[in-house]
C-alpha cells in the first residue's frame, strides 16, 4: 500500500530529526537478511540507544536536504537503505560491522557524518575498529600515570636504600658492641 503524503512528511520529519541529532549515520544494504538476523540487528543497535530505520532513497535525500548537514554526494543512496543512527562518532559503526562479520548478507555502504562528508565503507570499517572512549582515556591515564610511578619507585628505592644502609651499620655496630 502507498504512503499518503502525511505519513512521507511524517518520515522526512523523523528522518530530519534523527540526521541532526546523529554524529554518524551508517547506511547498510539489508536485501538478503531474513526477519530473525534484522530483528538481531536492530536488537543489538538498541542496547545502545540507536535507532535503525529502513526509508526511501528520495525520503532520505528530501531530509538530508532539510538538516544543517550540506551532503554534496548522494550516490552511496542506491538500492534500499538502512540507516543506524549513531549518537557518537564510532558505537553505530562498530555495532554494524562486527554484526556483518557474522552475516555477510548485510553490506555496509558508508555513513554520513555529522558534518555532512559522505564516507567509503572502508572509512566506516576503519571507525569500527577504532578502541572505544573508555579504552581511549585508559590508555590516556596510563600514559601519563607511567612516568609518575616510575618516579615514586626512584624515590621509594633511595629512600629504601637508605634505610638499607642505616640498618646494615646498626647491625655492625651491635656486632663490635657484642
Amino acid at each position: 500500500m502507498a504512503k499518503t503524503r502525511e505519513q512521507k512528511e511524517l518520515a522526512v520529519a523523523q528522518l530530519t530529526e534523527a540526521f541532526s541529532a546523529s554524529k554518524l549515520a551508517v547506511l547498510t544494504d539489508y536485501r538478503g537478511l531474513n526477519v530473525p538476523e534484522i530483528s538481531g540487528l536492530r536488537a543489538n543497535l538498541r542496547e545502545a540507544g540507536i535507532p535503525f530505520t529502513v526509508a526511501k532513497n528520495t525520503l532520505v535525500k528530501i531530509a538530508l536536504a532539510d538538516t544543517d548537514k550540506k551532503v554534496e554526494d548522494t550516490s552511496v543512496l542506491a538500492g534500499p537503505v538502512a540507516i543506524a543512527f549513531g549518537p557518537d562518532e564510532v558505537e553505530a559503526a562498530r555495532i554494524v560491522y562486527e554484526y556483518a562479520k557474522t552475516n555477510p548478507a548485510l553490506e555496509i555502504l558508508g555513513a554520513i557524518d555529522e558534518v555532512g562528508n559522505v564516507l567509503t565503507a572502508e572509512d566506516v570499517v576503519a571507525l569500527a575498529k577504532l578502541p572505544s572512549r573508555e579504552q581511549l582515556l585508559a590508555q590516556v591515564v596510563g600514559t601519563i600515570a607511567a612516568p609518575l610511578s616510575g618516579f615514586v619507585r626512584v624515590l621509594n628505592g633511595n629512600v629504601s636504600g637508605l634505610v638499607y644502609a642505616l640498618q646494615a651499620v646498626a647491625d655492625k655496630k651491635s656486632q663490635e658492641a657484642s
